[in-house]
């Protein structure tokens, strides 16, 4: 994995699988006809949108029970920007989280391992905190790469409206090296709608039979073998 970094929007000569199409719509959006005016132009970083999820000077907002990292914009939607890990074993599976939402106990998925970014961190101490916390592997910062892909997400989670920007970084460890799971790092509400960690081969990945976010995780990971070209691509917007 190389130390240098450029930038590159999803279609600029990438492959569609890059782009991150429309999934499943969530509930009726504040703004149907606008589904994120904060992002007129998907294919552009997050870091460069505005964040329409912090309290404006006029309505401001309490801190929702979900976290502190959480703030409600003027648009209705709650709002964080968050780091995610793909992080990967010596024979390229990957580890992954299912977890359900406390309103639909019946839906499960897979996702990668990462949340919230505290205020005063990094996007890479965040990702490191994160990977320590939900699966006990410390990460040294070198061993970290990245971002390789950026996104941002509309979804329903917690009964609420969610936007979520995020920073996908990536890392290789042993397999040995997650021995299980280790909740007693986690919060109350990761105890309570996280239910295993795993690895996953990438042919079992795209094979699996509920939903994997980011959508087309199993050949983003894929773009990434043998080893990160140094290129961090922006995924644009998805609605889950």
């Amino acid at each position: 994995m190389t130390a240098e970094q450029s930038t590159k929007a999803a279609g600029d000569d990438e492959p569609a699988a890059f782009v991150v199409p429309a999934v499943r719509p969530v509930r009726e959006h504040p703004h149907p006809e606008h589904p994120d005016p904060a992002h007129p132009d998907p294919g552009q970083p997050a870091s460069e949108h505005p964040e329409p999820g912090l309290p404006d000077p006029e309505h401001g907002g309490p801190v929702h029970p979900l976290g502190p990292e959480w703030t409600r914009g003027a648009d209705g939607l709650l709002f964080r920007r968050a780091a995610r890990v793909i992080l990967l074993d010596e024979a390229d599976r990957v580890l992954l989280i299912r977890g359900h939402d406390a309103d639909q106990p019946e839906r499960s998925w897979w996702f990668t391992i990462g949340g919230g970014i505290d205020a005063g961190e990094t996007p890479l101490d965040a990702a490191r905190r994160e990977v320590r916390e939900e699966s006990g592997i410390d990460l040294a910062a070198h061993e970290v790469h990245g971002p390789v892909f950026t996104r941002s997400a509309i979804f329903d989670f917690f009964f609420e409206h969610c936007r979520q920007d995020e920073e996908i970084f990536l890392a290789r460890v042993p397999s040995s090296s997650f021995v299980g799971e280790d909740r007693s790092g986690w919060t109350a509400l990761e105890q309570d709608v996280i239910d295993e960690l795993r690895w996953w081969t990438l042919d079992d990945l795209a094979a699996v039979d509920i939903e994997v976010f980011p959508e087309g995780l199993a050949t983003l990971v894929g773009s990434l073998l043998p080893q990160w070209d140094g290129t961090t691509r922006h995924l644009g917007l998805a609605r889950e």
